[in-house]
């Protein structure tokens, strides 16, 4: 395809783009409108019947958890077209790239900047576990938990270097949760089955209002979420960098 097909179809698909973003974005309400009869009936309805004081996840993981189920698996198709995408070719070798610039040195990454980075991901680690495990409670939840649970390992990247991350970045067991996030969803909605109702029925006991364990499956259904989330992010993350030390044989 030429430089100029390739322009004309972006063009056909931007302007298409903007035209549906503009009539969506019209018909939104207005700051501060009235909340939909919908909302009204969920705010009312979520607490008595699912014990979730956070409604967008009793929405999100029980009222419309198939919908979710869905968007959870958007995540891991791309996830597994780019690692194919990108995968190693016959005739590559890697290397870490040189810098390009002649008489330019690339200084080391600073100790103290390293050390910084080291400190901060435990600490997004208890930050998104405390989000993954709360969706039911307070606002957040296993998409949300799942994008700061990946971010510990980028601020070691960002704060160090790639090699060093390689070293005990666990290759496989972050492909394992990956899947494991993604199948765990789909064997939730079989318990649902098993108890004798529809798929994704929420059929376990649902505790306490505002108490942690509460919501019957909405917690377990957050926890697989934020480990299919944080497996595909830190994988995207990985082959993409990979990509920085790939040299083509004969290039």
């Amino acid at each position: 395809m030429s430089r100029r097909t390739r322009l004309t179809v972006f063009a056909v698909a931007a302007v298409g783009l903007a035209v549906a973003l503009g009539i969506g974005l019209g018909g939104l309400p207005r700051f501060g409108a009235p909340a939909s009869a919908y909302a009204r009936i969920l705010n009312t309805l979520s607490v008595p019947q699912r014990h979730a004081t956070d409604v967008v996840s009793a929405i999100s993981f029980d009222y419309r958890g198939i919908d979710t189920l869905f968007e959870e698996f958007i995540l891991f198709a791309a996830v597994a077209g780019i690692s194919i995408l990108l995968r190693p070719l016959g005739d590559e070798t890697r290397r870490l790239p040189e810098d390009q610039a002649a008489g330019r040195r690339i200084p080391p990454p600073s100790p103290a900047v390293g050390l910084l980075g080291i400190l901060l991901s435990p600490l997004l680690v208890v930050a998104g576990l405390e989000t993954v495990t709360h969706g039911q409670v307070s606002p957040g939840g296993g998409f949300q938990g799942g994008v700061v649970l990946a971010s510990a390992l980028f601020v070691v990247y960002l704060a160090t270097s790639y090699s060093v991350v390689e070293r005990f970045e666990p290759g496989a067991l972050i492909e394992a949760a990956d899947g494991a996030g993604a199948g765990g969803y789909v064997a939730v909605g079989i318990l649902g089955l098993l108890g004798g109702a529809a798929y994704l029925t929420n059929v376990v006991g649902l505790g306490q209002p505002g108490n942690l364990i509460s919501g019957g499956t909405l917690p377990i259904l957050n926890a697989v979420v934020g480990l299919e989330v944080a497996g595909g992010f830190v994988l995207l993350a990985k082959e993409f960098l990979d990509q920085t030390a790939v040299i083509r044989g004969g290039a």
